[in-house]
């Protein structure tokens, strides 16, 4: 079982390397129900906050070539 201090070392970890929902649709200019379909197919991968939330790392956002300039 995760301990919350496990979590916040956790969430430090990719602190400044992802996104909220919210910034990763904007940055690549989809709705939010394409980031999710993408998460569930893979091609995205998130971390959840303590408080349920999602962060999309940015790291799946470029490997897996979505990134748009």
């Amino acid at each position: 079982m995760t301990t919350r201090h496990d979590e916040r070392a956790i969430l430090a970890q990719f602190s400044g390397r992802s996104l909220s929902l919210d910034q990763a649709s904007q940055t690549l200019r989809v709705s939010r129900r394409t980031l999710y379909y993408w998460i569930k197919e893979g091609r995205l991968r998130t971390v959840r906050t303590s408080m349920g939330s999602q962060r999309v790392l940015l790291d799946s956002m470029r490997s897996g070539g979505l990134e748009r300039n």
